[in-house]
């Protein structure tokens, strides 16, 4: 990334922005928390994730250094460390990107600048460890001429929905792009690049798409997808629409961040060094302004706002619905936070929030959507999520079981210019469906509230409140659980309750002293003391069998029990 200063490092842990929804009606502001949840790393770069059903993340770090963490934070190792590289300023490891079907074929990708000061993809194999790479199985797949300067290398690799292979590139380095290199058709410096990594075993271990738009001599295409970028450090594809969101660096005039649907992003110009975001630049020799593609957001370079834009991501989780269908980039050295979106809406607004959360690198997605921010001075990771606090506070909710129904009671402590509570009910802790609307009888002091749910479902339910405030912004409140075939009730302690992962996930509300997993006959298989402990606890279950077992809770006067399923 261009324009990198070690001095513009912030000791911060929390980072409140705020945005407004466009969508014809006003909506309350959440605010965002950015939580440390990875630290006391060396220089990270990216983060990104395998898709392998793993739920791990791959934090790449400058060094050439790639960590493994699973989805509780836990770091489980080193996966690779990439050598043979030059690692000053803009250098180093650059980027990583998992093959489509990397959970059969073990192929991954690494993006980096080599001895020689060129820019290198390499792929490499996983080992029989799946948290350790096989170092001995690179092979070069891309070398691509970088004379002269050290910067203005781009920087991310992808890999597109159609399966080929994305790479951004900057355009050589130095003032004004020189040697025209942005707009030379025969040159991939300045670009989006789009490669093939499925068709050859052997060097040169790609071919190049025939629909890529450019002709290379004798070649019928060459490797560009798109043209006319600066230094487009940060760049990512929308999860869900497959849409291409860039951030291309400023050179003296403006800052930008483009924006192209999948069907229109092929062959297109982005406009450097003719254009710098939306004003002229160097125009002699250059094609029709008609023919160039301006960004959908620009500020400007060297001011308040920044001097270096980091492309971020569209939001796509199912946590954190208010920030759905949001796209969040950043500038390195301001600190300010970009919003833009819904990015559905054919009017998306934009949102420049300041912050005092400086030194960026990269914004990257887990395999379940949930976005991260990646802090390059910092060497900490941050998770996004909004707080978005409601004129509504709830202090109880239970259930108890009826000959046909389950009765639901809640009571709440205070209420104010507070909406609804929308009932959701699941058989299984993952997938909800309503069930049914109580409205607020907003009495400031609190109120007490019942629901029934006629069913005769005779397996174990869990239930939760969506709680709605006015202007439809909301949040959830914790599950409870409830067996009609006798169990007794209990707080839905271990999320979720079926686990897949090896990893126990308990949330300690209150005191207990021990925390003990029971098989079907009554043994006592692991015990566990959390005197004194509260919150969330990651308990590893990787010795156990897959089956039903029952996790219980012990205090001085209270036990408490949840039934789980351990997987394969």
């Amino acid at each position: 990334m261009e324009k990198f200063d070690s001095t513009y490092s912030k000791a911060c842990f929390h980072v409140l922005l705020f945005f407004c929804l466009s969508l014809g009606v006003s909506y309350a502001q959440p605010t965002i928390e950015f939580d440390p949840v990875i630290t006391g790393l060396s220089s990270p770069m990216q983060l990104v994730h395998a898709g392998d059903g793993s739920n791990r993340i791959f934090i790449v770090q400058k060094g050439g250094t790639i960590l493994v963490y699973d989805d509780n934070y836990v770091n489980r190792g080193t996966f690779l460390t990439v050598t043979g590289l030059l690692t000053g300023g803009e250098q180093g490891l650059l980027s990583l990107a998992f093959h489509p079907n990397y959970e059969t074929n073990g192929f991954f990708f690494v993006y980096y600048v080599n001895a020689e000061g060129n820019l290198e993809i390499k792929r490499f194999q996983v080992s029989a460890n799946p948290d350790v790479a096989n170092a001995s199985s690179g092979v070069v797949v891309l070398t691509i001429p970088h004379p002269g300067q050290a910067n203005h290398n781009g920087g991310e690799l992808h890999f597109g929905t159609d399966g080929y292979l994305y790479l951004s590139t900057g355009d050589g380095g130095s003032g004004n792009d020189p040697n025209n290199n942005a707009q030379n058709t025969a040159v991939l410096l300045g670009k989006i690049l789009r490669i093939d990594v499925n068709t050859s075993a052997t060097a040169p271990f790609y071919t190049n798409p025939a629909s890529n738009p450019y002709p290379a001599g004798n070649v019928p295409k060459n490797e560009i997808f798109s043209v006319g970028l600066r230094n487009p450090f940060r760049w990512s594809f929308d999860s869900q629409t497959n849409d291409m969101w860039i951030g291309d660096v400023g050179q003296g005039a403006e800052e930008e961040i483009n924006h192209k649907t999948a069907t229109t992003a092929l062959g297109a110009n982005f406009g450097w060094r003719c254009y710098e975001g939306d004003n002229a630049h160097i125009t002699g020799g250059c094609p029709p302004i008609a023919q160039f593609h301006f960004p959908v957001h620009t500020y400007a370079t060297g001011s308040e706002a920044g001097r270096s834009v980091v492309g971020g991501v569209v939001y796509r989780g199912i946590a954190e619905p208010l920030m759905q269908g949001y796209y969040v980039g950043a500038d390195y050295f301001s600190g300010d936070i970009h919003i833009i979106g819904p990015v559905n809406d054919p009017e998306m607004t934009t949102t420049i929030q300041t912050s005092i959360y400086t030194g960026l690198s990269d914004f990257g997605e887990a395999e379940n959507g949930e976005i991260f921010a990646v802090s390059l001075n910092a060497g900490t990771i941050y998770a996004l999520s909004p707080a978005a606090p409601l004129p509504v506070e709830l202090v109880s909710f239970t259930a108890r079981p009826g000959v046909e129904s389950v009765q639901l009671s809640w009571k709440t402590a205070m209420e104010k210019n507070f909406r609804q509570f929308d009932v959701e009910y699941s058989t299984n802790a993952k997938q909800f469906n309503k069930i049914g609307t109580v409205m607020s009888q907003s009495f400031s002091n609190g109120g007490l509230y019942n629901f029934s749910h006629n069913t005769m479902i005779g397996n174990t339910m869990y239930y939760r409140l969506k709680m709605v405030d006015r202007d439809d912004s909301y949040k959830y409140s914790k599950i409870i659980s409830i067996n009609r075939n006798g169990d007794n009730l209990s707080a839905n302690f271990v999320r979720p309750s079926f686990i897949d992962n090896r990893m126990m996930n308990v949330l300690i509300e209150e005191p207990f002293k021990s925390l003990e997993l029971v098989g079907v006959n009554g043994s006592v298989l692991l015990k566990q003391d959390i005197t004194n402990k509260t919150g969330n606890i990651g308990v590893p279950v990787g010795a156990m069998a897959a089956g039903m077992y029952v996790v219980r809770l012990q205090g001085d006067t209270k036990v408490v029990n949840q039934k789980v399923l351990i997987s394969q």
